[in-house]
């Protein structure tokens, strides 16, 4: 018997990893899905600045992309075109992760899997961009987002937040 037997190993057997959830239907929200929730809103945050940015400059980021390649800007008319469909299509994913937070924080689990399923994308693409392109992570750039992005995967994967998700199911 070890000195602390109310702690859990640092490790667990597969077997126990693996046994499914109770049913439990009066479970209360535990801290990890709303502390999941609120990350996502904090990342929604974050998303709505980088639109900001662009919107700012857009100019200089239209400048940049041609003085670094053979880019041709498009005409003014055009430019602003450009630029709402970006802030449109940014806006539109922004309000897509806010009702996905709003479901994680009800208790669903479809929205908890995709939240961490495109977590583990934007994770992987700020790596591979690091791993091929030799882009540094600076806390200007993909810090603050693979920061949020992994905390968020902690969260809502943690045992307490399956369980809450997925309560309701009957085995």
């Amino acid at each position: 018997m070890s000195e602390h037997p109310h702690k859990r190993p640092a490790f667990e057997p597969a077997e126990r990893l693996l046994q499914p959830v109770e049913y439990d239907p009066e479970m209360r929200r535990p801290l990890s899905t709303v502390a999941g929730a609120a990350l996502i809103l904090l990342r929604q945050l974050v998303g709505v600045v980088v639109l900001v940015g662009f919107a700012i400059g857009w100019e200089s980021i239209l400048d940049a992309l041609a003085s670094v390649s053979e880019f041709d800007p498009p005409a003014a008319d055009d430019n602003d075109v450009v630029l709402w469909f970006v802030i449109a299509a940014g806006g539109t994913i922004l309000a897509i992760n806010s009702v996905l937070a709003i479901l994680v924080y009800l208790g669903r689990n479809w929205p908890r899997v995709i939240v961490m399923s495109f977590t583990v994308l934007s994770i992987s693409t700020v790596f591979v961009a690091w791993w091929v392109q030799g882009q540094e992570i600076t806390i200007n750039g993909a810090l603050v987002s693979v920061g949020l992005d992994i905390l968020i995967l902690l969260a809502l994967s943690s045992r307490s937040a399956a369980a809450y998700a997925r309560r309701n199911e009957r085995r």
